[in-house]
């Protein structure tokens, strides 16, 4: 029986996939498309949001710091404090150009978002 776990703040990583990411508005700015966390330390480093096109198609991706958004049970989502304007100028990839998430490109993506790089 696959029941909602309300009573801890573990969650497994496949029901995080697909949870929708909103503003303090409340406006969606996308989907959580996956997780990438740091091999070393076992931390979940980024949450790679799908945003833009049209039913998934000509969409892109934007690694958010894990530490940048919040869980809001209210939304059954993730809350980040960014517009969409803030979004659409943050980095990105293409589907099929997936970055090295190397230290400089983690540095640049966090510091993008104001949060400080582990």
């Amino acid at each position: 029986m696959d029941t909602d776990n309300t009573a801890t703040s573990v969650i497994s990583s496949d029901k995080v996939t697909g949870t929708n990411v909103y503003n303090p508005a409340g406006d969606k700015l996308g989907s959580i498309e996956t997780l990438m966390i740091d091999k070393i330390s076992g931390k979940v480093r980024y949450a790679v949001l799908e945003f833009g096109g049209f039913l998934g198609i000509g969409t892109d991706r934007y690694p958010l710091p894990w530490d940048s958004l919040k869980y809001e049970a209210s939304h059954a989502g993730y809350v980040i404090s960014l517009s969409k304007e803030q979004l659409e100028g943050a980095p990105r990839y293409a589907r099929d150009v997936v970055p090295e998430y190397t230290d400089a490109y983690g540095r640049r993506v966090y510091d993008y978002y104001g949060v400080p790089y582990i």
